[in-house]
């Protein structure tokens, strides 16, 4: 059942709040070692929001979302209960505050069920860099559900959830949203607020949802996004309706919408089949009254060595606080104040996160800065132009997700390049701030596609109704892993 669908339900009186709550409890203890997709489940704290939400609906005081189960990545803070970042820095952490995004839809009602597993820090490309171990992909468990917020994926992918809170600074909400076969936002950067949600890169990371489909997405992201004095990056403006925005009807509901095919999408490094379920789409958009323009985004190859050198730069800040002194992870019996730096940060720290604060602080060093870190910047306002030449030419972007399905746990863990180029079409909309969808187009090999719509700044209306007009023409949002029906 879909989040709107519990939602009608609820309303209706089918079953209550702590009905729902305590029949997704029992499936989370009975599926969720399958998967490992979250660090840890919060029966209490559920049951405790479950039968105050009754009771409100019951007095006709309930918010919007009343009753409404969710998990958050573990990177959101959450009051009293440990929110690890996938880190065994922040094995023990428990926030004495909620983050804006929590207490935002803790007031519209939600219950939280459970932490969503991710890559530490938020740093990967396929979920397998988490102090708690590797999350495996509900259509296949021998492969990634893509990072890093790929237990929020898996989670809504194997019903275990309706919906999951996310965060995407490269394409970690709409990479995994499209290996697991589920609907994901990043909307527009600082459309959500960022407070509380622990930093990887502060310029590009951006806090969005997963969800069966994109009237869920719509139906939380509504309740997530406006402005917050608390986040200096937080944009101060009206947030659209998004739930009025799928309302079009009619047999073109998307009669005007130019959907821009870049040429550089379309190259050597995509899977052909992956490229055919791509153009598909456009063809059921175009069925719909949207007319197809090609358009092109020439900076796109540079976006993975500016991102990989903006984002570790950002990393190597932002985590420099954690020194076993002032957050985090502190060793035993330290000798002195370099062995109490140096050993709580190697044992604090995964792989993936050394690697990149490593490549970050080397780029921000004295003598290279101009070098690496400014001409990044320079590159960066590159790709965003690209982007503003593109809008003069259609109203949003089509392309695919990844140049790949799922692959194989362990298949890229001994090259990080070719990880990194997983990412290689959903970067450029982090360095330009732009908001993505990714959606359930296909099946290649028995494993699910996902399409990618890109739009201005604040277009998050659009690329939801879109989305949506598609998702009532097809059904691939619906198909669901035979394990976990």
């Amino acid at each position: 059942m879909t989040l709107t669908g519990m939602r009608d339900a609820l309303a209706a009186g089918d079953f209550s709040s702590v009905e729902l709550t305590d029949a997704l409890l029992e499936r989370i203890a009975a599926r969720e070692s399958e998967l490992n997709c979250f660090v840890r489940s919060c029966p209490e704290r559920a049951r405790a929001q479950a039968e105050a939400a009754d009771a409100a609906r019951a007095a006709g005081t309930g918010g919007p979302l009343c009753g409404l189960p969710v998990a958050h990545k573990d990177l959101f803070c959450t009051r009293d209960l440990i929110t690890s970042c996938g880190s065994r820095m922040l094995a023990d952490f428990a926030p004495p505050y909620d983050a804006t995004v929590v207490a935002k839809l803790d007031t519209a009602g939600t219950v939280t069920l459970a932490k969503a597993n991710m890559d530490e820090f938020a740093m990967g490309s396929s979920n397998e860099n988490s102090f708690f171990g590797p999350v495996r992909n509900p259509w296949d468990p021998d492969r990634v559900p893509g990072g890093s917020s790929g237990g929020s994926a898996a989670a809504v992918a194997a019903q275990l959830v309706p919906a999951a809170t996310a965060t995407d600074t490269g394409g970690s909400i709409r990479q995994p949203a499209a290996f697991c076969g589920v609907t994901g936002i990043k909307p527009t950067y600082g459309r959500v607020s960022r407070f509380g949600m622990v930093a990887f890169a502060s310029s590009l990371d951006q806090g969005g949802v997963v969800a069966r489909d994109a009237a869920d997405c719509a139906l939380v992201l509504q309740h997530m996004a406006g402005f917050d004095p608390r986040d200096s990056t937080s944009i101060d403006r009206p947030v659209d309706d998004y739930l009025a925005a799928l309302a079009a009807t009619g047999d073109k509901p998307l009669e005007g919408v130019r959907i821009g095919l870049p040429e550089e999408y379309f190259s050597v490094e995509l899977d052909p089949a992956i490229g055919d379920r791509v153009v598909a789409v456009a063809t059921e958009l175009e069925a719909l009254g949207a007319t197809r323009v090609s358009v092109s985004l020439p900076h796109l190859s540079l976006a993975l060595p500016a991102y990989y050198v903006v984002a570790p730069a950002e990393a190597s800040s932002n985590l420099s606080r954690f020194d076993g002194v002032r957050y985090g992870h502190r060793c035993d019996d330290p000798k002195d104040l370099l062995d109490l730096y140096t050993r709580s940060r190697a044992e604090g720290f995964g792989e993936e996160v050394k690697r990149r604060i490593l490549v970050g602080t080397y780029a921000l060093s004295a003598g290279y800065f101009d070098a690496y870190y400014v001409k990044a910047q320079k590159v960066r306002r590159l790709i965003a132009n690209d982007f503003s030449e593109a809008w003069t030419h259609c109203d949003l972007i089509l392309g695919p997700v990844a140049p790949s399905t799922a692959f194989r746990l362990g298949e890229k863990s001994d090259d990080p390049v070719a990880m990194y180029l997983n990412d290689i079409y959903t970067l450029s909309a982090n360095l330009a701030g732009v908001p993505g969808l990714a959606m359930p187009c296909g099946f290649v090999d028995g494993l699910p596609v996902g399409a990618q719509l890109l739009g201005p700044h604040f277009s998050e209306s659009r690329l939801l109704a879109t989305a949506h007009h598609y998702q009532q023409r097809t059904a691939w949002h619906l198909e669901r892993p035979a394990a976990f029906r």
